[in-house]
């Protein structure tokens, strides 16, 4: 971000020293301006063109973000009420608890990790757990069908909210279209005339500011889970909250098998 910021404000300066050192010379009947805006006409095209598919692109992420997010957190929600049918109150008891247990590593421990793109192995032992407690009820109960289903769903939701943490626009595309960015802001300095040009070179600081900012906001919405605007654990939050009071209602006095952070106490099974 802050790269971007220093070169679109070179680019800018460099664009002026030259318009100075260029034109110094100029008479008062070129004042209106050189014929080269005619050639890097194409070019302005070109830079708006990209920055617009790339901010529809980075856009495009951030809303399969936000989806898979509460995807996920349905799932996990559907799961957590689908064990209340359990008639065995130590299956259902375990169920709810790894998926307290689960929200409580994903809120804590992936979504950190998903700033940098990466995954956390914290949420994989619920998830582990989870496939145990499975086993343990057996294909003959009438909801091990819909604990199943729920599961593999809140599965997939996971991967998509992993899959969306890295970003969008590839760095090659987005380092191009900062270059671009660049000579865009440099040839609209050529273009400028010496003298009586004070509203040309406000609208010119005006334009800069504002392709800096899209560029800007493309950087922060490919990676939906850093920075201004970024996706917030609120959906799974609420299940881990809905989750642990429906276990300590069930079970009053009994301890979960993880601490706050969703790391699993020593001792626990």
């Amino acid at each position: 971000m802050i790269v971007t910021i220093v070169v679109a404000a070179v680019a800018l300066l460099l664009g002026l020293i030259a318009h100075h050192f260029l034109r110094r010379n100029d008479s008062e009947a070129d004042d209106e301006g050189l014929s080269v805006r005619d050639l890097i006409g194409p070019v302005q095209t070109l830079t708006v063109l990209i920055l617009a598919f790339m901010l529809a692109t980075a856009a495009g992420s951030y809303n399969r973000a936000e989806e898979a997010v509460h995807n996920e957190a349905n799932a996990t929600d559907h799961l957590e009420e689908t064990a209340e049918f359990l008639p065995d109150a130590a299956q259902r008891r375990r169920v709810q608890a790894d998926v307290v247990c689960y929200t409580r590593a994903v809120r804590h421990s992936e979504w950190p990790a998903m700033v940098h793109g990466r995954s956390s192995p914290a949420p994989s032992v619920w998830t582990a757990d989870l496939r145990g407690a499975f086993k343990a009820i057996g294909p003959d109960q009438s909801v091990f069908g819909m604990l199943v289903g729920a599961d593999d769903t809140r599965a997939k939701a996971r991967q998509a909210r992993l899959t969306e943490s890295t970003p969008a626009v590839p760095a090659a595309v987005y380092w191009f279209m900062l270059v671009l960015l660049s000579i865009t802001v440099i040839s609209l300095c050529l273009c400028i005339p010496r003298r009586r040009n004070q509203p040309q070179l406000a609208t010119l600081a005006m334009v800069t500011a504002l392709l800096t900012a899209t560029l800007l906001l493309v950087h922060d919405a490919e990676s939906p889970f850093g920075g201004a605007i970024s996706v917030g654990p609120a959906a799974i939050t609420d299940v881990e909250h809905q989750a642990a009071r429906d276990f300590h209602a069930g079970a009053p006095g009994a301890a979960l098998p993880c601490d706050d952070r969703g790391r699993k106490e020593s001792g626990a099974a």
